[in-house]
């Protein structure tokens, strides 16, 4: 393969919503280019993309697959993401290192809400984007609605490149509004017959064409000065026009493919390869200190790494970008992330699981190495002297947690060093020890996300796992004031123990007056505060703690243990072990022994106290709440609610937004556990939510009763 240079190289990502057709496409482009003989198919699992054993088990993308075609004397690399909301984070990565984003468009339902999604992504990292209009040949493919459905999401910058003379199973040409022709097929695809546009065509053709010349000249004084000045403009213009309108995000052509009878890929290349923006063309990346790297390929060499994973028969292979310099084989680079060194003795560019060996890559190009041995993803390497380093892939936040564990206890440990590779492989996998929870939290995208986890796990590391529904990290607190008081005496021959603490509990809420007077059924207690501890707590709220002894009850000394076991309690709730928050307690007497009363005395007898005085005062527990934003096509709308609904949500909001229904609630964490796959169930995989903690609220009484119970049932007192 030759040495391509910057200028010379383009760097796609294929994107679109789940069953959009990406996988097959891209095996059309792969035909097209010359890179495989024969196509494969997803049905048979012999796909150049799809080639991971997991992906072959469950028949869908798991995983990005990079790949290159080169394309009239230029060098095309592209990235499949998978469609799935669930392995959405392939898709920010491979818009981190891309230029161009490809969004693969249904023609039987247009925009739909994982178009949505990644559109959103494309803008919020102004990448430039293209329609790609595909399933023009299914029985329900309607190419002008989907046309107004982008028109309607997108506005008039959504401008038309090609058409179908009719869309549905008699597709077979089209106009091409650039080039001005008329491309046809015969019933297996390939090579297109290319001829003059027909008579009862020319009027429409001539409409998008000047629609297509506008939007191209709009981008350029010198382009629109001419458009006004002759009416027209060459094709090379046009690109040039086209080109720089993609990078502003002004204009965003649509085209038309079948990739299943491999109608329109080859013209669709033809466009990437013409009118998409070469590396160069790009804003600069820019490092975390913020200084900016243009893609020189005479400046310092600099790569960043945007993808691990351990591969069939090959071992781990780590795919990167050149962002600076020329990266040749045998090169030694520092990893400034880690502060290792690397010598990258085989350099390869990469399609799928074939790979070609190559002497060198310039900057803006992508490629692999294998086996190198301290590499994660997001890692910077740099040749000496050089500090760049790069960290512009920010990742979703997950949205489905479980409880993982072995069948066998003995394989902890070789549980966590795998989750841990495979979360390299992975940042989309977060995994967790809780300390609250008292278990190892994954949390991913969807259940599909973590099914495949498992998968993977069980099947190519022969470790098998269960999942458990995780617990809740529920809160407790207390709602009215309460006394108590606690003895803790223990004798035992020599010396003893002994404690006596006396205490109030209240809630606490910022700014509340400082203690004074309190009544209980006839007693009145006035305290007179000698110091004061505001704790704060890393769960969440406070515990605020009063000295009020007099006459020297208690020591000073033991204040300290008194506090202690207050905190023995804050971490492990007296209703149900959950941590408690927002409570103020106040010491106000006891007693202690000359010989016997020492810190451990203290600790008990301040922890029970305020276990009995908490118990008395309107106990209730907190339940984390959520704020739920669902986005779901309008056809599924009314499942959706009802299912919210049935999950003791509070419904805050709708929106409705061409087709595509926006619904905002307030959701217990408890009621979100199965979600993912429930939302997935009703809306046939179309829709997708987001969720972002918002507070803790009291559970209703019948669900704290069930807790208690629960709780009573496998816990004893202390």
């Amino acid at each position: 393969m030759k040495l391509y240079k910057t200028n010379e190289i383009k760097n796609i990502a294929l994107l679109g919503g789940k069953g959009s057709g990406k996988t097959t496409l891209a095996e059309a482009m792969l035909l097209e280019c010359g890179v495989i003989k024969r196509r494969g198919n997803v049905e048979a699992g012999n796909t150049v993309s799809d080639y991971f054993p997991v992906e072959k088990e469950y028949g869908y993308s798991v995983f990005s697959t990079v790949f290159y075609a080169e394309f009239l004397g230029k060098k095309l690399n592209v990235i499949d993401c998978p469609g799935s909301d669930d392995f959405v984070g392939n898709a920010y990565t491979a818009l981190g290192v891309a230029d161009t984003g490809v969004i693969v468009v249904d023609a039987q339902y247009g925009v739909e809400v994982g178009t949505q999604n990644i559109f959103r992504t494309t803008a919020k990292l102004k990448k430039p984007v293209l329609f790609a209009m595909n399933q023009l040949d299914a029985d329900k493919a309607d190419y002008d609605n989907a046309l107004e459905s982008l028109r309607e999401h997108y506005g008039n910058k959504v401008t038309v490149i090609q058409y179908p003379l009719a869309s549905g199973p008699g597709f077979n040409a089209m106009i091409d509004v650039l080039l001005m022709k008329k491309y046809e097929w015969g019933p297996d695809g390939g090579v297109p017959t290319i001829s003059d546009i027909p008579e009862d065509q020319m009027e429409r053709a001539n409409e998008l064409h000047n629609a297509l010349v506008e939007a191209a000249a709009e981008n350029d004084e010198t382009l629109m000065d001419k458009y006004f000045e002759e009416g027209h403009l060459t094709e090379d213009e046009m690109r040039n026009g086209i080109r720089k309108g993609l990078i502003d995000r002004s204009i965003f052509p649509v085209f038309c493919v079948s990739a299943a009878k491999d109608m329109g890929v080859r013209r669709m290349m033809e466009i990437l390869g013409n009118v998409c923006p070469f590396v160069d063309d790009m804003p600069a990346p820019t490092t975390i200190s913020g200084e900016e790297v243009k893609p020189d390929a005479e400046g310092p060499v600099s790569i960043f790494v945007f993808k691990t994973s351990v591969e069939p028969h090959i071992g781990e292979v780590s795919y990167f970008k050149v962002m600076s310099g020329t990266l040749k084989a045998g090169a030694d680079l520092e990893n400034m992330n880690r502060g290792s060194k690397e010598r990258f003795a085989q350099l390869f560019t990469v399609c799928g699981q074939m790979r070609t060996a190559v002497d060198a890559l310039q900057a803006g190009d992508i490629g692999a190495s294998v086996k190198l041995k301290d590499v994660r993803t997001g890692n910077t390497l740099n040749e000496k002297g050089c500090d760049y380093v790069f960290d512009f892939i920010k990742y979703p936040k997950p949205k489905f947690q479980r409880a993982i564990k072995p069948v066998n206890e003995a394989d902890s440990e070789k549980l966590s060093a795998i989750l841990t590779r495979m979360r390299e492989e992975d940042p989309t996998w977060l995994v967790e020890q809780s300390k609250e929870l008292k278990q190892l939290i994954v949390s991913g995208q969807g259940e599909f996300h973590l099914r495949t986890l498992k998968w993977r796990i069980e099947n190519n590391e022969k470790l098998p796992i269960e999942y458990i529904e995780p617990r809740i990290p529920y809160r407790e607190t207390i709602t009215k004031a309460a006394r108590a008081d606690y003895r803790h005496k223990k004798q035992s021959g020599g010396s003893g123990q002994f404690g006596e603490v006396h205490l109030i509990v209240e809630p606490y809420t910022e700014g509340m007056p400082e203690p004074d007077t309190y009544r209980f059924g006839n007693q009145e207690f006035k305290l007179n505060v000698r110091d004061k501890q505001e704790i704060p707590l890393e769960w969440g709220g406070k515990l605020i703690v009063y000295n009020c002894i007099v006459g020297g009850a208690i020591d000073a000394r033991f204040i300290p243990a008194i506090v202690k076991g207050l905190m023995d309690r804050m971490e492990q709730g007296p209703l149900t072990g959950s941590y408690a928050r927002d409570v103020r307690v106040m010491i106000y007497d006891g007693k202690m022994h000359p010989v016997d009363s020492n810190e451990i005395s203290f600790r008990l007898a301040g922890r029970n106290a305020f276990s009995e005085a908490f118990r008395n005062a309107g106990p209730k527990i907190l339940e984390p709440v959520y704020d739920v934003e669902v986005l779901t096509p309008a056809d599924s709308m009314g499942d959706v609610m009802s299912d919210l609904q049935g999950r003791r949500a509070i419904i805050m909001g709708m929106e409705s937004d061409n087709g595509i229904e926006k619904l905002k609630a307030k959701v217990p964490l408890k009621e979100m556990s199965s979600y993912s796959t429930s939302l997935s169930s009703l809306s046939g995989g179309r829709s997708s939510f987001t969720m972002d903690f918002s507070s803790y609220e009291l559970v209703p009484g019948d669900v704290q009763d069930k807790l208690l119970k629960a709780y009573a049932e496998t816990n004893q007192e202390d």
